[in-house]
Formats: C-alpha cells, sequence, structure tokens
C-alpha cells in the first residue's frame, strides 16, 4: 500500500493529464471549428462572385437584346415608306354597320404623294374633268384611282342636288345608284373600306368654292367613301369635307343641272332632293 503523500501525488499527476487532455481536444475542436469557418467563408465568397458575374451575364444579355430591339425599331423606323410616298390606312366596312357595299378590294396602302392626276367624267350630257394634287390628297387620289380601275362608278347617276342660296351642289358616287328612275335607297352606297379626311379647308370666308370638287362623308371622321359633290356655287359647309380637287372642264354641265332644280325629296334634312335633270355617269377614270 502508499503512504498518503504518494496517494495525493498521484491524483494531481492524474489530474494534470486530464487536463492537458482537455486542452489539446479543445484545441482541437477551436482548430477544426476554425477551418470549418473559413471554408465556408471561402464557399460563400466564391457564389457571391459566381452570382455576381451570373447577373453581369444576364444584365449584359438583357442589354444585348434591348439594343438589338431598340436597332431593329430604328430600322423600321428609318425605312418607312419610300421618298415620294405616303402610308394610307384603309378601314374595312360591311352592310352591318349601315348603308350598301360593294366590295371591290383594297387600294394599295403605300401610294404618291407628289404630282397630279386627272379625274374624268364621261356623262351623258358631255366630259366633266377635275384636276386632283396628290401632295395634298395622296390617299382620296389612291382611292378613286382603285375605284375608277375597277369601274365602281360606271352607269350610275348622281342622286342629290342642293339648290338654295349659298349651297348649290351636285352630289355622285353612290355605286348602286343605277338603272331607270331613283330609289329611296340611293346615296346610301359605298366601297368596302372608308379613309381619313385629306386637305381639309382652310379659308372660312370661301371653304368650297365654285368648281371644287369635294368628298361626302357621315359627319364622323375617317368616314370618307366613293361619294363627292361638285360645288356649281361658292357654298358655306363646315370644314369637314376633303377638298379632292378643282373643275376645269365641264361646270357648265354642272351648273345647267342644278338650275334645272330637284324634287325636293331629302327636306328638310339633310336638303334638296333628285336632280329633274339626270346626269350619267358612263365612265370614270383617274390617269
Amino acid at each position: 500500500m502508499t503512504s498518503k503523500d504518494e496517494s495525493s501525488s498521484m491524483e494531481e499527476t492524474v489530474s494534470s493529464i486530464k487536463d492537458r487532455q482537455r486542452a489539446a481536444a479543445r484545441a482541437r475542436l477551436e482548430k477544426e471549428m476554425a477551418e470549418r469557418s473559413a471554408a465556408a467563408r471561402k464557399r460563400r465568397q466564391r457564389q457571391a462572385i459566381f452570382g455576381s458575374a451570373a447577373a453581369v451575364i444576364l444584365i449584359a444579355g438583357a442589354a444585348f437584346f434591348v439594343i438589338r430591339a431598340l436597332k431593329k425599331d430604328e430600322k423600321t423606323e428609318a425605312a418607312g415608306p419610300p421618298a415620294g410616298t405616303v402610308n394610307c390606312t384603309w378601314t374595312p366596312v360591311d352592310e352591318a354597320s349601315g348603308g350598301k357595299v360593294k366590295d371591290v378590294g383594297l387600294p394599295p396602302a403605300n401610294v404618291p404623294n407628289t404630282g397630279s392626276a386627272v379625274l374624268s367624267l364621261d356623262t351623258g350630257l358631255g366630259v366633266i374633268e377635275a384636276d386632283i394634287d396628290l401632295a395634298k390628297t395622296p390617299c382620296t387620289g389612291a382611292s378613286y384611282k382603285h375605284l375608277a380601275a375597277q369601274k365602281f362608278l360606271d352607269n350610275t347617276k348622281c342622286h342629290r342636288l342642293v339648290n338654295k342660296e349659298g349651297f348649290r351642289v351636285l352630289q355622285c358616287g353612290d355605286p348602286f345608284a343605277t338603272g331607270e328612275g331613283y330609289r329611296d335607297t340611293d346615296g346610301q352606297g359605298g366601297p368596302s373600306y372608308t379613309l381619313a379626311e385629306e386637305n381639309l379647308p382652310t379659308d372660312t370666308e370661301k371653304p368650297y368654292p365654285a368648281g371644287s370638287i369635294a368628298m361626302a362623308n357621315t359627319g364622323m371622321p375617317n368616314s370618307t367613301g366613293s361619294q363627292f359633290f361638285i360645288v356649281a356655287e361658292d357654298t358655306q359647309l363646315p370644314a369637314n369635307y376633303t377638298l379632292l380637287g378643282t373643275i376645269t372642264k365641264g361646270l357648265d354641265i354642272v351648273k345647267d343641272v342644278v338650275k334645272a332644280g330637284d324634287d325636293g325629296k331629302f327636306e328638310p334634312s339633310p336638303g334638296g332632293g333628285r336632280p329633274k335633270k339626270e346626269l350619267l355617269i358612263k365612265t370614270m377614270t383617274v390617269s
């Protein structure tokens, strides 16, 4: 057996060994935790760098497509209609919207906006001609050229006459105003499209001077069709009707028809009536 002092010394030795072992274990644990923490930190840094790089790639990619789209739009805008032409909008209509429709297709969308054209009406009373300024009425001029090529108004009659002081006009242009006599539906016909008004008058004293030819419409914007009126005397009307051109030949024919008077069929509104002296358009050409 050992003495008390020896026993105490041995206990201290064992305790010292255990303390060193615990210290060593704690040191290893702290080292391991530090290594894990450093590894995690490096992993987060790599992920952050990768994420930033991916974001840069996405942003660069988005910018690439945006730039391409903008350049494409710029090219489209830059292209536009060729020089000396303009784009026209033809709005389709059908009989469900009111009136009678004769479908002869649509004019071309891209039309000249320079030069002039001559509208010629070969009538049963002689030839009526008008000059059309295509710089002022490119779309209306193109529409009439298309309708003339389709013989749209051949063998039709002028269906309405207004013969009042300061308001003397002869209205024509309904493709269904044909045959003997007049019908209640005369004046309701047109093509299968409408177009916007052009060249509206700016002269408030004489918006529609004698000898002008203008386009009728429903009173609503963009409702111009095929019907037109020839002005026999300076006429005061709202500046809502396209001034198509100027009569250069045959205005005397129109004045004779106006002088013969009307039957008052359309009184009091919209006014006037059917011409007592019939004016038949045998053919219409635009050249």
